[in-house]
């Protein structure tokens, strides 16, 4: 696994060993980040899931100015600096919140931070055909939170498995889909007539 393009293009990124994570594949993410173009100059970025960091470091590597990562295993968080010092990133470019991402999602709004980009390529969930899916994808389109981080015009990228098949709620609306492979990548916006509907901070979610 490799950083694909910008400054610390080529770079050989560090993965922990095992089966508890699943990196983002490079031709994966050369496809999202050439439909992304110049959204991430300058961008802020909020990576869910973040594992080792592959999504924010591209972002960084690519003119973004700071990224937001919430990982909640402290082995993938540790990698995750690991990778950030070898490419050479500014130390202050990077946020890192080690804890579960849905825990993460409300303290994030109460505080009043808004992204231009929000990145997840969370684990892959069960095939789904005759049941809702329970995967974690699904359940950040569900979360009432996530939308109220995503500064308007803003893009949330979110990743699944092409067998499960997700439910898009409002606020969410789709601008493009990537596929490769059993890799789906989907390009979201937040509707700004439903985001005004949306609980605010001091309402707590929606029931």
């Amino acid at each position: 696994m490799r950083i694909t393009g910008g400054r610390a293009g080529g770079l050989i990124l560090k993965v922990p060993k095992g089966l508890a994570i699943r990196p983002t594949p490079d031709l994966v993410k050369q496809a999202v980040f050439n439909s992304l173009g110049a959204r991430v100059v300058d961008a802020e970025v909020l990576e869910l899931f973040a594992g080792t960091g592959a999504l924010s470091l591209e972002c960084i590597s690519r003119g973004a100015r700071l990224a937001v990562c919430v990982e909640k295993s402290g082995r993938h968080a540790a990698v995750l600096r690991e990778n950030w010092r070898r490419a050479g990133f500014p130390p202050e470019s990077l946020e890192l919140r080690l804890q579960d991402v849905f825990a993460a999602l409300p303290p994030l709004v109460m505080a009043g931070r808004v992204f231009d980009l929000i990145l997840a390529d969370p684990p892959y969930g069960p095939k789904n055909l005759q049941e809702r899916s329970r995967s974690c994808a699904q359940q950040l389109l569900d979360d009432p939170w996530l939308p109220r981080l995503l500064r308007p015009g803003g893009r949330f990228i979110l990743g699944h498995a092409r067998r499960d098949r997700l439910e898009l709620p409002p606020p969410w609306r789709e601008i493009k889909v990537l596929q490769h492979g059993d890799s789906v990548m989907r390009f979201l916006e937040a509707a700004s007539e439903v985001r005004e509907t949306l609980p605010g901070p001091a309402e707590g979610p929606a029931p």
